[in-house]
């Protein structure tokens, strides 16, 4: 096949075609960038609301498109601490502040540095004197500095979570991807190490001084783990300058992005399975940019895929041999250093070769993505099979995917913004919340751009808190005067549109707490009209659960347009403080005090601390309070057919996160249908699902009461 002059041509056009068949395109690629970017924002946009000084960015092969759904690649989230000043130069020393000074000497290894701590008050070395009054767990002396250990995350990871590197890893989740948070301190200035780099040009004029300019602008990050053969194993903090490369990423041309991931889904099925994974992805990324920088650019091309494949592996194998892989920022630092022994780089090296002397053949053998038997079907060497996913199928599904992250990621936000509050008396949590509304205010009429990322954080996280607001004064206000406020109204009104139902059903849930009757029966119809049951997915964070299967409506929704999707496509789980009491039915006030003494003094706070609200999905949610509005009106068929679709929503929705609170809910229902083994059959289900901090428990011991001392019809 390779006598074909044309073969090398004919192999890459048919590798392109199989790479957009598989989701690496353009589109994708850019939409998924926007919407990391788009997480990042929020993320750091909530931490400012709580007054925390932290900023996340997300880095890595999912948040730079350079992935397909095969790899299964991890989300990195790195962490940054602002509350140090961290410096490179005295000039740069701010009073007040904690400076820490990035040091380096003949005992740190190329690209790591030592973090000296300084004085608040002048630009000094901060006295080791003082060192007798400062835990020594973070701080140590090392020949005369003050000094900041790199092991402070290891000593604060939380259950469930593995140390992997400077990250805390979630891993082996079902549903979800592997997850690392790196925390980190931000440097502004650029790298001692890293000023030549800015001086250097390649035969590709790659980077462009442009961009050099700009990741200059960047700074750098220092990051908590030591080199492999570091002296300074507890010291050493590893320079990172992440949002250049980030940068250099999102530059490459499609054809350089489908190099990366050629060369990732290679090391993955020919490298690392035989030679204990010595070889990273991160090591691939940096190959292909020494590649990039030094050919034209007019290489890069789609029928020119394969050479430049061929191209980035002889690099590869190259750096293995002189098992000296340069950063491409800061070269002096050995990215294979202490990492490959004698008989790995031997294992290596000849499947490098066996892999260039073959041209490519090896490629049919890649079963990620399927991408060795689509490339046989390109290529007229074997037959299509019906079962592989379209590339229409495949681009819905990474659409979906990267919504159900945004939608994921407002939820979250609006949860810790709430778990802030919590504690606080009414009148505190309406400033705090009515706080919130005027900073993202001020931050939405600051951005000029209509697009701006900022901009479309504000629109994703304003209305649930409008709602939320709007519900703690509609509270008060039902506890003092039995109505509800021009103020609370107009504050639900702007968060109807939060997703599909969640805001409807705050507002909805107050008109029938102050016993609005009819306005409440409009809102609920409203919002079943909007609830298309083939297209919208519920979303909850309260805890971790996965999704069984998404809807194909979902997935065609999703399809068509970026973040404002999720306002038609996703019903987030309603969410009540203790202060919205008087909001809340009866029937749903009992979830708020669901834990007895003993399950709260074993919980963990640290996730748990929604138990002690009224959460619920919104589907269900909508029945009950249809059972319950439609019962004010002796409505009796439309009571029953919505206590009919309460039943079968419980019994057919897979992925709802609070089955049991809606089993508790049909349970009251059956018990006011006078069908009471029918209701202590939904709190013996509810407790089958979470057997503590479950309001069935009580639900069941008040039953049983009724029933022995009712004189009606026993349980049977």
């Amino acid at each position: 096949m390779s006598q074909d002059p044309d073969y090398y041509r004919t192999v890459s056009l048919k590798l392109s075609e199989v790479f957009n068949d598989i989701g690496v395109n353009e589109i994708l690629i850019l939409k998924t960038r926007r919407m990391f970017l788009l997480m990042e924002t929020m993320n750091t946009s909530t931490a400012r609301l709580q007054g925390k000084n932290i900023s996340t960015f997300h880095f890595g092969s999912q948040s730079e498109g350079s992935t397909t759904l095969g790899l299964h690649s991890d989300t990195d989230t790195l962490i940054s601490l602002n509350e140090f000043n961290l410096i490179q130069d005295w000039s740069e020393w701010q009073p007040g502040r904690n400076n820490l000074l990035m040091i380096q000497d003949e005992t740190t290894s190329p690209g790591y540095c030592l973090l000296q701590c300084l004085s608040k008050d002048e630009p000094l070395p901060l006295p080791t004197a003082l060192l007798d009054h400062l835990p020594n767990r973070e701080f140590t002396v090392s020949r005369g500095k003050v000094l900041l250990k790199n092991r402070l995350l290891r000593d604060t990871a939380a259950a469930g979570q593995v140390i992997n590197g400077p990250a805390e890893s979630l891993q082996g989740r079902p549903g979800y991807y592997d997850e690392d948070f790196v925390p980190a301190y931000h440097c502004k200035s650029w790298p001692v190490e890293a000023r030549p780099w800015l001086l250097q040009q390649g035969i590709g004029r790659w980077p462009t001084e442009d961009m050099k300019r700009y990741c200059e602008t960047t700074g750098c990050f220092a990051v908590p783990v030591s080199s492999k053969n570091g002296r300074n194993e507890e010291l050493e903090w590893r320079i990172s300058t992440s949002q250049a490369e980030r940068c250099l990423m999102f530059s490459l041309n499609i054809t350089q992005l489908r190099c990366y991931i050629l060369m990732k889904m290679i090391l993955k099925t020919f490298i690392n399975p035989q030679c204990d994974g010595v070889l990273s992805s991160f090591m691939c990324k940096t190959v292909l940019f020494h590649c990039i920088q030094n050919t034209h650019s007019n290489n890069w091309v789609k029928s020119n895929l394969l050479a430049c494949l061929m191209c980035c592996l002889t690099v590869l194998q190259n750096f293995v041999r002189k098992e000296n892989c340069p950063h491409f920022v800061i070269p002096e630092n050995n990215l294979m250093a202490g990492r490959i022994s004698p008989h790995n780089k031997h294992e290596i090296v000849e499947i490098l070769k066996n892999i260039l002397q073959g041209e490519g053949r090896a490629l049919l053998e890649i079963l990620t993505d399927n991408l060795g038997r689509r490339l046989q079907v390109k290529m007229n060497m074997g037959e299509a099979l019906q079962y592989y996913l379209t590339p229409a199928q495949i681009n819905a599904h990474i659409s979906a995917e990267q919504l159900l992250d945004i939608a994921n990621s407002v939820s979250i936000n609006h949860k810790g913004l709430l778990e802030e509050i919590q504690h606080n008396g009414n009148a505190m949590v309406h400033v705090r919340l009515s706080d919130y509304m005027l900073t993202l205010t001020r931050m939405y009429n600051r951005e000029m751009g209509l697009n701006s990322l900022r901009k479309s954080a504000v629109r994703l996280l304003a209305p649930l808190l409008s709602s939320s607001l709007g519900s703690v004064i509609a509270s008060h206000n039902i506890y003092t005067t039995r109505s509800i406020s021009p103020e609370a109204l107009d504050l639900f009104s702007v968060g109807l549109n939060s997703d599909v139902a969640s805001g409807r059903l705050k507002l909805a849930s107050a008109l029938y707490c102050v016993g609005d009757m009819e306005r409440a029966e409009f809102v609920l119809r409203n919002t079943e009209e909007k609830y298309d049951l083939n297209t919208v997915e519920p979303e909850c964070t309260c805890y971790e659960h996965p999704k069984y299967y998404l809807r194909q409506g979902f997935k065609h929704k999703c399809n068509t347009g970026n973040e404002e999707v999720i306002q038609h496509t996703t019903a987030f789980c309603v969410r009540f403080l203790q202060c919205e009491i008087c909001c809340v039915p009866e029937e749903l006030q009992y979830e708020m005090f669901r834990s007895t003494q003993e399950e709260r003094l074993e919980r963990n706070e640290m996730v748990d601390y929604w138990l002690d609200w009224a959460v619920v999905d919104s589907l269900p949610y909508l029945y009950f309070l249809q059972y319950k509005t439609y019962g004010s009106f002796q409505r009796v068929a439309d009571q029953q057919c919505a206590l009919a679709n309460l039943v079968t929503t419980i019994e057919t929705e897979q992925n709802l996160g609070h089955k049991e609170t809606a089993l508790n809910l049909l349970g009251q229902c059956m018990e006011q249908e006078n069908r009471h083994a029918d209701a202590l059959r939904c709190y013996m289900i509810s407790l089958n699902i979470r057997a503590r901090n479950n309001a069935a428990n009580f639900l069941i011991c008040r039953l049983l009461y009724e029933v022995v001392n009712m004189q009606g019809p026993a349980l049977n």
